[in-house]
């Protein structure tokens, strides 16, 4: 089975719990669309289950994209040399990173063993930006964020980084006419709620709808795990859906 992932933000054992309760095994595959790290306090621990595993294939998320420039800063010893040499625009990042729940994967981080600390780099030097997957007879694209500026004709390879990892999608669109569009990074709780016409500060959180969201042919999945609601994964070959 193909199942797809989103926004654990930390949480490991909703992970493991998810693993299990979809019995995951060696013949099936997970695509984790971002967001592995941050707020929660085990995103490192949850990358390093994945590097162990063949059958995962991670995504870019805006998170990672954070971490990706300011690990390297925080892997040097410091010292007033190196606080000297700091980047304004470095540390800028980091500052934003840090202000979107970065502080946990720091700390997290620091306190791992140098050669676990370059095997999370080099594991998400590799993440890819997007994936398109055929499953169940339908395809599918995976991208953390969305399609933003979207237009049929233009190649999944002409995005930017913004357009794919910080931009929400249009749920009112259909962007393709024979492919599903799979994405993370919005809580469906504000789909939901734009579907009722209010805003998401207008509904209290027993009103929040933290499922799977389906709608011309897309298919939102981070349920607002990491804000107190669920962590949602979906099989792409039948389509059911999973939480913890």
């Amino acid at each position: 089975m193909i199942y797809a992932m989103a926004d654990i933000h930390g949480q490991y054992d909703k992970y493991i719990s998810m693993l299990e309760k979809n019995k995951f095994c060696d013949d099936d595959v997970l695509f984790i669309l971002g967001d592995v790290i941050d707020r929660g306090s085990q995103g490192m621990a949850i990358l390093k289950d994945m590097i162990m595993r063949t059958n995962v294939y991670p995504i870019l998320g805006n998170h990672e994209y954070m971490a990706i420039t300011a690990i390297p800063w925080l892997m040097q010893e410091i010292t007033e040399e190196t606080v000297n040499k700091i980047d304004p625009e470095m540390m800028q990042g980091l500052i934003e990173w840090m202000n979107v729940g970065g502080s946990s994967s720091i700390t997290e981080f620091r306190g791992l063993s140098r050669d676990e600390q370059e095997a999370i780099l080099d594991y998400l030097s590799e993440f890819e930006l997007y994936e398109s997957v055929e499953a169940g007879g339908k395809e599918y694209i995976l991208v953390h964020a969305g399609l933003c500026n979207f237009n049929e004709e233009r190649s999944l390879s002409d995005y930017d980084l913004s357009e794919l990892l910080f931009q929400r999608p249009d749920y009112e669109v259909t962007y393709y006419k024979d492919k599903y569009l799979v994405t993370g990074h919005t809580p469906t709780r504000i789909a939901y709620a734009a579907e009722r016409g209010v805003l998401l500060e207008e509904l209290s959180e027993s009103e929040y709808n933290d499922v799977i969201f389906k709608k011309n042919d897309h298919i939102a999945i981070d349920c607002g795990s990491s804000f107190g609601g669920k962590l949602g994964c979906i099989c792409l070959d039948t389509l059911e859906e999973f939480y913890v």
